[in-house]
């Protein structure tokens, strides 16, 4: 099961990514106007644009969480991952669930998830017989 970014999250990576290739459109046409040439700064907001692209896609196609087989996992480069029947304790603090185990612990930040993911995100954590503070 995937657990959803809220498209509100999504959309400001993708208007990021718009934004900062406008900023190299208009450093390429001042430059021309100007008769100057580009320097490697310039190139720079190409970089920003594509990797804010990059990052849009990456989310969109992997979303947050994934809860397969009995464990979660973070879905970001290098991600956390945690199994689910290690689980000894949930906290909630300040809008994130805090999953501990013996020696590990994950943070879920509940504020960037769709609001339908996140009450089946409740529901998977409610089976767990743990403690929840």
């Amino acid at each position: 099961m995937k657990i959803a970014y809220k498209k509100r999250k999504l959309n400001i990576n993708l208007i990021f990514s718009f934004v900062w290739f406008i900023v190299f459109i208009g450093h390429i046409a001042s430059a021309y106007f100007e008769k100057e040439p580009l320097g490697l700064l310039d190139y720079g907001w190409i970089l920003i644009s594509v990797m804010y692209l990059i990052g849009y896609a990456y989310q969109r196609q992997h979303q947050y969480l994934t809860l397969i087989d009995g464990t979660i996992e973070i879905n970001i480069p290098f991600g956390k991952k945690m199994k689910l029947a290690e689980v000894k304790r949930i906290k909630k603090f300040a809008g994130d669930y805090i999953l501990k185990t013996e020696n590990k612990e994950l943070v879920i930040n509940t504020q960037i998830i769709d609001p339908p993911s996140l009450s089946a995100l409740n529901t998977e954590l409610e089976k767990l017989n743990v403690e929840w503070a």
